[in-house]
């Protein structure tokens, strides 16, 4: 193949090289600050990572930023109550999937119709949240602590929250079984269809994240948006600035090696805060 372009990016908080292919697609790219290396087009594994390492070396290492103190605010003690470590994926959407649920005539009806059946939309969310959970559930095992189904105000909730020596991750669950999705820097199209405004909307979910976890933590933590789609039949990133990570439901557990971000105390601090419901009430 021809050679890889690496160039460099500074936005929104990050520092990054990406490396790209000929035509412009994002092969992968590298954190300048971790030198944590995220391959995206696997075929092409062996030189994007040859490539970035490459230029890694001549980068020097930025302090970390979660050195940096800022002002902190009290929580109160936490109860069982406030406690959000028990939310299992998709605890949001389950009691929308109960009042929603068709009888079998309905089922019928709809299904001759060809018309969409109430309530598919939250049973979709609900299995894909399952889906990605169960997945990031297992990087438990690496040290990373897992949330789930935050509620935040205005009746939304963050999916996941995923919190570990590799930084900060908020995951945003999209379920398009047997869909192909294109994914550009600021837009996302299931199956060619109406771009629709996932990145952004990450982007802004992690901002709402990491005010909130340096609001009560006491210095600052960079949050990176993650997107998870299920069930995707293909999945092609041709972002060539791309500030939101993007995976498959089985490539979450590429985030598992990532270190270097933040120290043990300061990952069970930010959990401390993280896992309490009155933390996220001005979110």
């Amino acid at each position: 193949m021809d050679k890889l372009e690496v160039v460099r990016w500074k936005r929104y908080g990050h520092d990054r090289l990406y490396a790209n292919l000929p035509n412009g697609t994002v092969a992968g790219w590298a954190d300048c600050a971790t030198g944590a290396i995220t391959v995206l087009q696997v075929v092409y594994r062996d030189s994007v990572t040859a490539a970035l390492t490459e230029h890694l070396r001549d980068i020097a290492p930025a302090p970390a930023s979660a050195s940096a103190q800022v002002s902190r605010l009290p929580l109160p003690p936490l109860t069982p109550a406030e406690d959000l470590a028990s939310n299992a994926p998709g605890h949001a959407l389950a009691p929308h999937v109960a009042t929603a649920a068709p009888g079998s005539l309905a089922r019928i009806v709809a299904w001759l119709l060809r018309r969409p059946i109430e309530g598919d939309s939250w049973r979709k969310g609900l299995a894909g949240e399952r889906r990605v959970g169960a997945e990031l559930d297992r990087l438990r095992r690496y040290g990373w602590r897992v949330l789930h189904s935050i509620p935040l105000p205005r009746d939304v909730d963050l999916d996941h929250l995923l919190i570990g020596p590799g930084g900060v991750f908020s995951v945003n669950t999209k379920n398009h079984p047997d869909k192909a999705v294109w994914v550009g820097d600021d837009a996302v199209k299931i199956n060619h269809g109406t771009p629709e405004p996932y990145a952004r909307k990450s982007r802004a979910e992690a901002g709402r994240v990491q005010r909130v976890l340096e609001r009560y933590c006491g210095f600052s933590i960079p949050v990176e948006p993650v997107l998870v789609f299920v069930g995707v039949t293909d999945l092609k990133v041709v972002a060539t600035q791309l500030t939101v990570r993007v995976y498959r439901e089985r490539e979450v557990s590429a985030l598992a090696p990532l270190t270097g971000v933040l120290t043990t105390d300061q990952v069970e601090q930010i959990y401390r805060v993280a896992r309490h419901r009155q933390a996220w009430q001005a979110a």
